[in-house]
């Protein structure tokens, strides 16, 4: 009888689907001992079909953690087994037309009362989320931190009518702040105006009548300003009372710690209200912005490099590693002169909005779990970071020590950060590409009577760097590739020269604020000769262990009768070549070298495989000429010695647990390293030296730096050299505090060398 109205009930959806979305549906009897899942069927149909609703924060309309109206109560589904097909049909069911994503680990944060629904599977094609399989109703092993989300696609299913899938008319989704003064209005970040929530087809106020700072504080960390300011209600009443204002909120009562405006208690004016806002006037809000975005003279001319800026500001104890965009990356504060990375046990919103403020960016968008940003190297400093979310740094929040048995890195914790908004990216464009991710640079400029046009970037002097900062501008992560000519992307009629003689050390949030030519000066101004950049979502970021470098050095005489096949590859310096060869030797300082890839892209070498170089006498190809630079300086950064170490096979000698290795040398093997793994080379190999034939007694400092011309993207060059103090007293040497770090500006001031052409050093 039971499978018989099943059919029924099934035949009945699948003939009105088309019309009626949402099927007829049945209860499901909550069986504690059922552990497998089984389809959630119903002995006795039920009267009213399931309510289905999104909420959380913070989200748009079309996203949110799902909650389940059943026997009388919101609940929410664990994250176990989930899948796109169990958030396509969710989304249906709500009104969309499909998922395009789903959330886990409570990303909207944790819902409250039953957890109705685990270890669904759902097949994509059922019309309601019970009629999946699933251990029944209310039987599940998770707490509420592991509450499921869905994102659906922002289009509706067309006559979709179902009151069951619930919508809140009174959400806050966006907040803006409306300038009044003249002057703010043609600036921006805006950081003062009317605060303004996004309702229905326009924009309505908030009643300041009990607003206090903790609200301020909370707008201001939505709009990615780390701290808020006391505002002159007077200066704006006069202006605010001429306006027609329409409100929307009531009133606000934040805490200060919530992330966005949603999670605050508030209540909503109601439509037939005679005043909503009596003895007061729309909330004002002025919020202080991080150093990056400041607005002052006096920061511009400080402003050489963001790189400068950042050493001096806030890169203190704290920094974010491995991001694709400003404000987001993985986690890792500085203890002992070491630095370390975050566990993310109970890593959460209120954790990662005090890095974020602390950085000088707003609340926190995403408190990212997983090693999503990649894996760091080294210790794991905090674990169960439990931050109320006033603190001033992620030191004053109670924290747990790690061991090794506690977290490893692929537990490392990131953020993604509320960061102001800066149209950076309506003065860039890229045409021709075959993907939104590639193709020809061209520019918004203006001319002297402020009409506007886009213009080409000049190829000369084009590079990785600088196509890292265009890609950044244009919201599309890393650059893959930066390229000097891009004659087979002509799609455009834009032909003119706007900028020549870009220098960017990789981290400008803007092309505008790297060095170039007052006036444009290129030599090859044909429109074919544009720079070009292909961007990417994920980089590659490598990483020397410096500790084996320290742990493995020694000095070898070594015959010259044994050195010819160095000499071939110009692994000597250059006195060897005056040397009584076969007989006398080579003083060579030895030491190992492991690169690690803990970025979240495979190293590849930039050349193809057809102009990879043989080399007869170590039996394989190199596939890059400029890898590595190991040298000697003295106090004053002169070189005295250097290894010539230039020519590589790059290959996986080993890699984490559960990583798979890739790239062999042998054979003519695909050459690169894969993230998570590290290429090894020994001290007793060929190459592996510097010679210290020449070098005189005395301290110095040995520096090995990784792609030391940017030839291959990475996520971060600033950890690409590695130092030591050296002490040789003719005999032997002694290395101590090797660290890795420093490289990125010290290439950068190479980079940044006057050249013919007036440079200018211009903040947008």
């Amino acid at each position: 009888m039971e499978k018989s109205k099943r059919r029924l009930q099934l035949a009945f959806s699948l003939l009105f689907g088309l019309w009626l979305p949402c099927c007829l549906t049945q209860t499901t009897p909550s069986n504690s001992a059922t552990t497998t899942a089984t389809p959630s069927t119903s002995p006795q149909a039920q009267t009213e079909r399931l309510k289905v609703r999104l909420a959380g924060y913070p989200r748009k309309h079309n996203e949110g953690r799902v909650e389940l109206f059943y026997k009388g109560e919101w609940g929410t589904i664990c994250d176990d087994d989930f899948s796109l097909s169990n958030a396509n049909v969710l989304c249906r069911q709500l009104g969309f037309v499909s998922a395009t994503g789903w959330t886990h680990s409570a990303k909207y944060g944790k819902g409250q009362g039953k957890i109705w629904l685990d270890n669904v599977l759902c097949n994509g094609g059922e019309k309601s989320i019970e009629l999946c399989k699933s251990r029944g109703w209310g039987n599940s092993d998770c707490t509420h931190d592991e509450d499921a989300g869905v994102v659906c696609k922002d289009e509706r299913i067309p006559g979709f009518v179902d009151s069951n899938a619930t919508v809140d008319e009174n959400r806050v989704e966006e907040v803006r702040l409306r300038p009044i003064v003249a002057m703010a209005k043609k600036r921006l970040p805006v950081t003062e105006g009317v605060v303004e929530v996004k309702h229905k087809d326009g924009w309505a106020q908030i009643c300041d009548v009990g607003w206090t700072i903790k609200n301020t504080r909370v707008v201001c960390g939505m709009l990615g300003f780390p701290h808020e300011r006391k505002v002159n209600k007077n200066f704006y009443k006069l202006s605010l009372e001429r306006q027609k204002n329409h409100f929307h909120i009531h009133s606000v009562a934040c805490t200060g710690t919530e992330v966005h405006l949603a999670a605050c208690p508030m209540e909503f004016s109601k439509p037939n209200a005679t005043s909503s806002c009596e003895g007061g006037m729309a909330a004002v809000v002025s919020c202080m912005p991080g150093p990056l975005f400041m607005q002052n003279s006096g920061l511009k001319k400080k402003l050489k490099t963001s790189v400068k800026l950042k050493a001096a500001v806030y890169l203190i104890n704290v920094r974010l590693k491995g991001g694709a965009r400003l404000g987001e990356g993985r986690v890792e504060v500085l203890k002992d002169s070491e630095w370390g990375t975050v566990c993310d046990d109970r890593w959460n919103l209120q954790s990662a909005s005090v890095v974020c403020r602390e950085l000088g960016f707003g609340s926190a968008k995403e408190a990212l779990t997983g090693g999503r940003m990649g894996q760091g190297m080294g210790p794991i400093y905090m674990n169960e970071v439990k931050c109320v979310g006033l603190e001033k740094s992620i030191w004053n929040c109670p924290f747990k020590n790690t061991t090794s048995e506690d977290c490893q890195h692929m537990e490392d914790a990131a953020v993604r950060c509320n960061i102001p908004y800066m149209g950076l990216e309506n003065t860039i464009r890229l045409t021709g590409g075959r993907t939104r991710y590639e193709g020809r640079v061209e520019l918004l400029s203006s001319d002297s009577n402020g009409t506007q046009s886009w213009g080409l970037i000049c190829g000369e002097s084009w590079s990785t760097p600088e196509a890292m900062v265009a890609c950044r501008q244009l919201g599309l992560g890393y650059a893959n590739q930066g390229l000097q000519e891009t004659w087979y992307w002509d799609s455009s009629n834009v032909t003119e020269m706007v900028m020549s003689g870009v220098k960017c050390t990789g981290n400008e949030m803007s092309l505008s604020q790297c060095q170039h030519h007052k006036t444009v000066n290129c030599q090859k101004a044909a429109a074919k000769f544009s720079a070009g950049v292909i961007c990417s979502e994920t980089a590659s970021d490598l990483v020397l262990n410096a500790s084996l470098v320290q742990e493995t050095v020694y000095i070898e005489d070594r015959p010259l009768h044994m050195l010819y096949c160095a000499a071939e590859e110009d692994c000597l310096s250059k006195s060897a070549a005056k040397a009584n060869w076969p007989y006398g030797h080579r003083r060579l300082l030895r030491f190992s070298s492991q690169i690690h890839n803990i970025g979240r892209a495979d190293f590849k070498p930039k050349a193809g495989r057809h102009s990879w170089v043989w080399h007869a006498c170590h039996g394989h190809y190199h596939s890059m000429n400029i890898f590595t630079h190991y040298d000697l300086l003295n106090a004053n950064g002169t070189k005295v010695a250097e290894g010539h170490k230039a020519s590589f096979c790059l290959e996986d000698t080993d890699c984490q647990e559960s990583v798979s290795k890739r790239y062999e040398c042998a054979n003519f093997g695909d050459q690169g390293i894969t993230v998570g793994c590290w290429d090894l080379y020994r001290h007793d190999i060929d190459c592996q030296w510097i010679d210290i034939t020449d070098v005189k007694p005395g301290n110095y400092i040995m520096q090995v730096v990784i792609n030391p011309n940017f030839e291959v993207a990475e996520s971060d060059f600033t950890n690409n050299a590695m130092k030591c103090n050296c002490k040789y007293d003719g005999h032997r040497i002694w290395l101590h505090n090797c660290h890795v770090g420093d490289a990125l500006s010290e290439e950068a001031e190479k980079r940044f060398e006057k050249y013919p052409g007036q440079l200018n050093n211009q903040i947008s």
